[in-house]
């Protein structure tokens, strides 16, 4: 059985270049351009981990971490963003509880290394 994997941003190349990576390692993925689409479709099909990326309009990522952990606490969610800052690390990895922090650009072995790590 396959693993779903949901990669949420509002910038169709990064949704489109994790997907492709994600692909080619067997993982179904499920994609979502805006934190409200993300949450629309976690209710009808639930992923075994999240990507979410944090600047986003209108809903940013951490609101919708604190969304998604409301309804779903065992889905394991990463923070996949290019806020490279100590105080976002902080806040997404200690206070919120995500359960990775990725920072962009990343590379392809990364990635799936740290995915991997999160359906673990």
């Amino acid at each position: 059985m396959n693993k779903k994997i949901m990669v949420v941003d509002d910038e169709p190349d990064t949704v489109d270049l994790v997907k492709l990576v994600l692909e080619t390692e067997g993982y179904e993925v499920m994609t979502a351009y805006s934190g409200r689409e993300c949450l629309e479709k976690i209710s009808h099909e639930k992923p075994d981990v999240v990507l979410l990326d944090i600047m986003m309009p209108e809903m940013d990522g951490w609101e919708v971490f604190k969304k998604i952990r409301e309804r779903y606490e065992d889905i394991p969610i990463a923070m996949l963003t290019v806020r490279n800052q100590d105080i976002d690390k902080m806040l997404g990895l200690h206070v919120l509880k995500a359960d990775d922090y990725i920072t962009k650009p990343f590379g392809r072995k990364e990635l799936i290394e740290r995915v991997k790590k999160m359906i673990e």
